[in-house]
């Protein structure tokens, strides 16, 4: 984590420019004080305090679009910001007070839900749990899924590409995007929301805004996949020795389930028993701990198969080969809630534990095993106070390395050191098994050098010169994924 600098006084904005914008969305949607813009400017860790012009929140595409020129022709720059639920400062403005905040959140209908399609078209404001609401409502499911989904925006989830815990079926968000609406640097508007299956006409250009962070156009809405609601769902967690055993069980369950196979999340005994301690009402249903645990969701949308005991004689002839040494099966819904409670409430358990430097690192499915004993091994013989957290997606690849630090033992700047050594070793390991340093998260402020790092002079150069083309002045989200 690097220090954030002090900050500076605001700049004053122009008279004229503040009115403009005023009559553009409002003067109750225009927040100039220091109180009120204060939730806007922090990130969801508290690890980034920025400063800001005044916070935005329009109520309309056209309105973004106008604001978007606004700025533009004065050179204000913009930072888009959803559900501010960003785990690296990716929608906290920097500390110079040059940006307006342009919060979208006003911006949640839902315009469209088409059976036929299988499509849902969104705002990009609308909230991920509403979204799969009004989706089972209609008899659908959205399946993207995460820890924040009570929170995060659908605007937000795409702008990083969110993964979640159903990737392994369903993949990325960038897969479930059908179309986008987005407003470019200098206020233009597109419409590419048509939600075509099979559009090969050109450049697919709307694959250029997922994951770009906001930092090439602003999105204000999207057409996403609906698929069928699951008659079925069996839900398990299992010990199991190491994450060896884990990767044979997987193969068993592939085997055997195929794509009803939806998750396959691993926890370690430490981030268990911190997800137990900070978050009242956490429990596992075993009666003795175990180095480390799977939980695994399988679903169908026909009725006729027996999905639990297909799952359960897997598990059953995992148990008695010894890959597995314990496992419960779901017997109700709460009791899959349950379980999904623990895992999902893992950030806001690490927040409250203490400093933790987390990784949204992915390696290839074989090379997990690999990853885990290298980071152990590193970790451990650097700093061997610290406790080594790890929680993931072990299915699609991407199991989150958490070092818990103990405050009183790295007050700053030795806390900006220790971060600095231990995203060294973690990407050493990472790099040297030829994975990514960010598979879901992003990399916001947290991880520029990293991703230099990591992808290397010439595709960074890439990114910067399709940056320099749409957004030639360097006004949407700066500071962001790299110094220009």
């Amino acid at each position: 984590m690097t220090a954030q600098p002090p900050a500076a006084p605001t700049p004053p904005t122009p008279d004229h420019v503040r009115d403009a914008i005023i009559a553009i969305v409002g003067a109750g949607h225009v927040l100039t004080d220091a109180s009120d813009m204060a939730p806007f400017i922090t990130d969801w860790r508290e690890r980034y305090h920025g400063a800001a012009r005044m916070v935005v929140r329009p109520g309309s595409a056209a309105e973004v679009s106008q604001v978007v020129r606004l700025c533009f022709e004065h050179a204000i720059p913009i930072v888009p910001q959803g559900g501010n639920t960003s785990l690296c400062g990716g929608a906290t403005p920097d500390a110079s007070g040059q940006a307006i905040v342009l919060r979208l959140d006003r911006m949640n209908r839902i315009r469209e839900i088409s059976a036929i399609d299988a499509m849902m078209l969104v705002e990009a404001g609308c909230v991920l749990q509403t979204m799969q609401e009004a989706a089972a409502e209609k008899g659908f499911l959205f399946p993207l899924s995460l820890g924040a989904e009570g929170s995060c925006q659908i605007g937000g989830n795409i702008s990083t590409n969110a993964g979640g815990t159903a990737v392994l079926r369903y993949g990325t968000t960038r897969e479930l995007v059908l179309g986008l609406e987005v407003v470019l640097a200098d206020g233009t508007l597109c419409d590419w929301l048509t939600p075509l299956r099979k559009n090969n006409a050109g450049y697919d250009l709307k694959q250029l805004f997922i994951g770009a962070e906001g930092s090439l156009g602003i999105i204000t809405a999207a057409a996403v996949k609906l698929f069928a609601m699951p008659a079925q769902t069996a839900t398990a967690m299992v010990t199991l020795a190491d994450p060896d055993a884990a990767l044979t069980l997987l193969l068993r369950l592939r085997a055997t389930l195929g794509e009803r196979l939806s998750s396959f999340e691993i926890i370690n005994s430490a981030q268990a028993e911190i997800a137990i301690t900070h978050v009242p009402g956490n429990s596992l249903p075993f009666t003795n701990a175990s180095p480390w645990y799977v939980l695994i969701e399988v679903t169908d949308a026909l009725a006729s198969h027996d999905l639990r005991q297909a799952l359960e004689g897997v598990l059953g002839t995992a148990l008695e080969d010894g890959v597995i040494t314990d496992a419960v099966l779901a017997s109700s819904t709460a009791q899959a809630a349950s379980l999904w409670r623990l895992r999902h409430s893992v950030s806001d358990a690490n927040k409250r534990a203490g400093f933790g430097v987390s990784h949204d690192t992915a390696v290839p499915l074989s090379a997990q095993a690999a990853f885990v004993r290298g980071i152990e091994a590193r970790i451990g013989a650097a700093f061997p106070r610290a406790r080594l957290l790890m929680v993931g997606h072990m299915g699609d690849g991407n199991i989150h390395v958490v070092v818990m630090l103990d405050r009183a033992d790295y007050p700053p700047p030795k806390l900006a050191e220790a971060t600095s050594r231990i995203n060294a070793l973690v990407d050493a390991v990472t790099l040297e098994l030829h994975g990514t340093i960010s598979a879901e998260h992003g990399i916001g402020q947290t991880n520029k050098q990293r991703l230099l790092d990591g992808r290397g002079g010439r595709d960074v150069a890439l990114m910067r010169a399709l940056k320099a083309t749409l957004d030639p002045k360097s006004l949407l989200n700066p500071g962001k994924l790299f110094d220009l």
